[in-house]
């Protein structure tokens, strides 16, 4: 699984010289956004592409203007055949060297009108998307983590004040021998800041998961050594999770562990609690199918897999195995991560095949610990699982406050066939799930 990190902020915050560093640092690719909307500005200039008669964020197949359906047509048509590339310390456009071309005053003054223009927006959002395939990139930009990549392994929004940008820019300028005032650099900061922010398309703002840094007061290294030790953390949790995708073999010493861990802790639960389990004879099922219940504590998915003879394989969110402690009885107890926020593939493959050989998976539907007190949406997942498997789903309630010594009641209920709801209905399997739901509550009440 590729590792992303995705760093936003507005111009002059330190966004290039740390991402570079960064990427040296960490092994990682750095894909410069910035400059892919450079090359297109550059070529928009060479072309004489009359680009500032377009509106801002105006998109152009809604007019009748026959001199801006020329412009429209052009861009397109640069845009399909534009060649960007990228090596180790140059940025090739259609084949010729423009690594410092891009940088000069020319560009700098149009590329921020350009970056606005729906098609170009699109048009590089997917490049940059294509040139990131199956790699541990990382990138800088003012949407990577809002718009261009919102699944981001981390994203970091990097902030400075203008009074600081202004400074940089100055000393950038001057080290690159381009003239330049104070007032002009302060205008175009400002300028480009609130062209950024407005954007109907891809605006500059901070993700809500983002990471916030204040470069103003702080040095470059300052900074760098910061991030440096975030990332890399973070890295190494995210190749924890990826490596949890991969079921390890059932070798004798892997059921050996599982059954004396199964021994030891169901031996505590029976300590600690006053067990009490009915319906156990819905669970004597033929073939392989899906365990829903209630989510009232971190305790409970261990209750129903110590509590069972049977071999039963959860799934819980893949944060779990960044853990050390976790992530091993995550793989003895071959438990399936998922990302919950994601679209997660490579679960849903790992949970398939697993109901395909007749194991039994523990899913539960609200998604997190009271989902009901919180008023969250039933998931569906167990549903759509069970419809592509073809298999039951049987519901349980689990009765409990978890407190030493209380009362800990697991009842399984009938196993539901979710071919019965199955129609040309698209609304069907929400149906489906909040009947599951809805078996569960009345479980938990026996």
């Amino acid at each position: 699984m590729p590792f992303i990190v995705a760093i936003d902020g507005p111009s002059g915050a330190g966004k290039g010289t740390i991402t570079s560093y960064l990427a040296k640092k960490l092994k990682l690719m750095y894909l410069d956004t910035g400059a892919t909307y450079r090359c297109v500005t550059l070529k928009f200039i060479k072309e004489k592409v009359n680009y500032k008669i377009l509106e801002e964020n105006t998109d152009t197949k809604n007019t009748d203007s026959k001199e801006i359906e020329e412009v429209r047509n052009k861009i397109e048509e640069i845009l399909k055949n534009i060649d960007i590339e990228f090596t180790k310390d140059k940025i090739f456009l259609d084949g010729e060297d423009v690594t410092h071309v891009i940088r000069e005053d020319e560009v700098n003054n149009a590329v921020s009108q350009v970056s606005h223009i729906i098609e170009v927006r699109k048009a590089m959002v997917n490049l940059q998307r294509k040139m990131s395939e199956n790699k541990d990139v990382i990138l800088e930009g003012r949407d990577i983590g809002t718009n261009v990549f919102p699944n981001a392994d981390v994203k970091i929004y990097l902030d400075a004040s203008v009074e600081e940008r202004v400074k940089r820019r100055l000393k950038q300028n001057l080290e690159k021998g381009i003239e330049s005032t104070e007032e002009e650099v302060r205008e175009n900061i400002i300028f480009r800041d609130n062209n950024d922010k407005t954007s109907k398309i891809g605006p500059l703002r901070q993700a809500e998961d983002a990471i916030y840094f204040d470069t103003s007061n702080l040095s470059i290294e300052e900074v760098e050594n910061e991030l440096y030790k975030i990332i890399k953390t973070k890295k190494k949790q995210c190749k924890s999770i990826e490596s949890a995708y991969i079921t390890t073999p059932e070798t004798l010493w892997k059921r050996m562990s599982r059954a004396v861990i199964k021994f030891v802790l169901s031996s505590l639960y029976r300590i600690f609690y006053r067990i009490e389990i009915t319906g156990k004879e819905n669970l004597e099922l033929d073939e392989g199918y899906i365990i829903c219940a209630n989510h009232v504590n971190y305790l409970d998915a261990a209750a129903i897999v110590l509590l069972n003879k049977k071999y039963i394989r959860f799934i819980a969110k893949s944060d779990l195995f960044r853990f050390r402690p976790l992530a091993y009885l995550g793989r003895v107890f071959n438990i399936i991560p998922i990302k919950r926020e994601k679209n997660d593939l490579a679960s849903i493959k790992i949970c398939l095949k697993a109901l395909k050989n007749k194991e039994i998976l523990g899913i539960f539907p609200e998604g997190t610990r009271k989902g009901l007190e919180k008023n969250v949406k039933v998931k569906n997942g167990a549903v759509f699982l069970a419809s592509k498997a073809k298999v039951k789903i049987v519901p349980a309630g689990i009765n409990s406050t978890f407190k030493l010594f209380s009362k800990l009641k697991i009842n399984y209920g009938k196993p539901i066939d979710i071919a019965e709801f199955e129609n040309e209905d698209n609304d069907w399997i929400e149906e489906a799930s909040e009947y599951v739901m809805n078996q569960i509550v009345m479980l938990t009440k026996i």
